[in-house]
């Protein structure tokens, strides 16, 4: 599989699935990397779980989100544009999870 990132537009965060290591778990255990790309914060430590992610009030409490994934993007800062590759708005973690699944995550 390759590396995955999900944008949730309105709040502008990414969030990085990597490669492999995830295999065989629960979603809110899946190991991710995210960055805030409203405020340029990466999140503390190599890898945490979606579950802390998706619980960090920026998330929690403004659904519904437009989360599009992506494999590739091109530009930084403002000139940073992302492939997406599909779009859903999902309006809480039970239909996220399912778009998780339909993505093949």
């Amino acid at each position: 599989m390759t590396a995955a990132k999900l944008h949730f537009r309105e709040i502008n965060l990414v969030i990085y699935f990597p490669e492999t290591g995830n295999e065989g778990r629960e979603f809110e255990k899946y190991g991710v990397a995210y960055r805030d790309r409203k405020i340029g914060v990466t999140q503390p430590g190599p890898r945490i779980n979606l579950h802390d992610v998706l619980n960090e009030k920026t998330v929690s409490e403004n659904y519904p989100h437009t989360v599009s994934y992506f494999l590739d993007s091109a530009g930084k800062g403002e000139a940073w544009a992302p492939n997406y590759l599909k779009t859903r708005v999902v309006k809480n973690k039970t239909e996220l999870f399912g778009f998780l699944s339909e993505l093949g995550l």
